[in-house]
């Protein structure tokens, strides 16, 4: 059997683990693990803990939550034109669709019997999509390719239980993709995109060709800087099944010091699973503290002190310039840029993530460092900022406008927002226009480190203010606001899981800040004060795009792709 934890729905009740203690463990007050492929012999336990579960927010062998999708397409800002969920009629039982005598209905209706569906990346996202369309009545062929040799697999545990030694790598697998009636094509990458001809080139050779193009080609770990470091043996990154079982196989060998390099989630949930092992560890971190590009300076400060009290030796403000290697091309120091020195024997390497989008260039889509553009639907731009009708995106590689943060355009690597866009983008594939939902699901995301369960909801980094609104920071027990311009535009709990959902439905109806919960766990000092988020909009001044042409019907934008 198969197990997925919608953690971004979890709110820390912990009946799960009473009912199916060998399947489910709580690390700290809130912060929930799970064994995702638990022996056959413990079905009974899961199916109660899942009924048992208040927020319904255990998955038994499917991955594809209708309730999440529906909520993603019909909740957000009060906007003048709100999508709202089809309703069953006689057309069809499964998704309420009725053709009607017109064309453009009947050619719907044929692309449903008889299309051909393409996912190139054999993702969370992309298996979300396929199983939602399968599930909306889509009886064609489906295609699935993705350039890892595994099926769709589940990531978060690679950081937690995977790296503690609990669960093995390969028992991350997600359900579902037994049943889907797909072709797979594993461990060929995509090379190319022709959307005139309607055809994926492949790294073997290969041609796919397709009615209707789903791209979910995520990200992957940006490595070190210098090959050849890179290269010495001990340096390691961590994003894919692989990278973590050669983390765990090389944490289990008792490294003198693990050296983790970049303060941001997956290295803080690395650091926290070498402490969790009683392995010394040092973590730099450029910033002023762990998280503050994802926080902001004043809860960086909290993770910070966390961290410290887990006794991480802690460099913030510093960077690493060099990895030495020995005369075998084994890892053994790293130089920092205050001068000083690190004995290590094994480094990771977690400065974020770098988006699959080199295979789309010359495509003609709107494709770069940033992702690839998408409007609200999950329709492709090309690269004239023109929606195309037969693309689509989703997942960690999709940039898109919200509504909520004034259209803004967001990429999102969270879990719940590659399964919600992907449900959308499904749903869209397959519908004509009139029944197709807008995505306007608000992120939320989570972090299990150092026995605590941080999460949030909104964009922390699109506020100018926070102020903790419940809770004590001393304790560690707390809900930090964020606002902009007297609205409120996030929330981060610290151990307080139960709160955020009344956040965020305040920031779906658009609240103010600071918010008003006065006899709620209130705490002693309720100032806003400025998040100190670093300013993301200096960080790429180089075009991208150049426009030839006078005449407006000649006037053409051209990607540049720097190098």
């Amino acid at each position: 059997m198969r197990v997925v934890v919608n953690l971004t729905r979890c709110q820390a009740y912990a009946q799960c683990a009473f009912l199916a203690p060998e399947v489910f463990r709580m690390r700290g007050a809130e912060a929930l693990m799970y064994d995702p492929e638990p022996d056959d012999g413990q079905r009974e336990r899961v199916l109660r803990a899942a009924a048992a579960c208040p927020v319904q927010a255990i998955l038994v062998d499917h991955v594809d939550d209708r309730e999440a999708a529906v909520e993603s397409a019909t909740t957000g800002p009060a906007v003048a034109v709100r999508a709202a969920a089809p309703s069953q009629t006689a057309g069809s039982p499964r998704t309420g669709w009725q053709p009607s005598p017109d064309g453009h209905d009947t050619a719907m209706e044929a692309m449903r019997r008889a299309g051909r569906i393409v996912v190139v990346g054999a993702s969370l996202a992309g298996l979300a999509a396929a199983a939602t369309l399968r599930r909306e009545g889509f009886a064609g062929s489906l295609t699935m390719i993705g350039d890892e040799p595994h099926r769709p697999y589940d990531r978060p545990p690679l950081s937690k239980q995977v790296l503690d030694g609990w669960v093995p790598p390969d028992h991350t697998t997600l359900p579902l993709s037994d049943g889907l009636d797909a072709r797979w094509l594993l461990g060929v990458p995509a090379t190319g995109l022709d959307p005139a001809g309607k055809r994926v080139h492949l790294g073997d050779g290969g041609v796919v060709e397709y009615d209707r193009l789903l791209i979910a080609t995520g990200a992957r770990a940006r490595p070190w800087f210098d090959a050849d470091e890179a290269a010495l043996d001990g340096v390691l990154v961590l994003r894919t099944r692989d990278d973590a079982a050669a983390l765990r196989h090389r944490l289990a060998e008792r490294p003198r010091r693990v050296l983790v390099i970049g303060g941001g989630f997956t290295g803080s949930e690395v650091a926290s699973a070498c402490r969790d092992q009683d392995l010394p560890v040092t973590l730099v971190e450029r910033g002023p503290a762990p998280l503050v590009g994802a926080l902001g300076g004043v809860i960086g400060a909290v993770a910070a002190d966390l961290q410290r009290a887990h006794d991480v030796d802690l460099r913030c403000g510093v960077t690493v310039t060099r990895l030495e290697g020995d005369t075998a091309g084994r890892l053994r120091r790293a130089h920092l840029s205050d001068g000083s020195t690190v004995d290590i024997g094994v480094a990771v390497v977690a400065l974020g993530a770098i988006r699959n989008t080199e295979w789309l260039h010359g495509s003609g889509l709107a494709v770069g460092d940033w992702g690839v553009g998408c409007d609200a639907g999950c329709r492709a731009f090309d690269v004239n900022g023109v929606v195309t009708d037969d693309v689509f995106v989703a997942g960690d590689v999709a940039r898109f406008p919200h509504p909520l943060y004034d259209y803004q355009f967001l990429a999102l690597e969270h879990w719940g927002n590659a399964v919600s866009q992907a449900q959308i983008a499904a749903h869209n594939m397959i519908s004509v226009p009139a029944e197709r939902w807008p995505h306007l699901a608000v992120p939320v995301f989570w972090s299990a480190q150092f026995g605590t369960n941080i999460k949030s909801v909104g964009v922390p980094t699109l506020a100018d203010q926070v102020v903790i609104a419940q809770g004590s920071v001393a304790q560690r027990r707390f809900v930090a606001a964020y606002g902009y311009q007297g609205r409120l535009t996030a929330a981060v709990g610290f151990d307080q899981a139960k709160w955020l959902e009344s956040y965020e439905s305040l920031i779906e109806a658009g609240a103010p800040f600071p918010p008003d919960l006065r006899g709620v766990d209130e705490p002693a000092d309720e100032t806003p004060v400025a998040a100190r988020l670093p300013d993301h909009r200096i960080r790429n001044r180089h075009a991208t795009v150049s426009v030839t042409g006078h005449d407006p019907s000649e006037r053409r934008a051209e990607l540049l792709h720097h190098r």
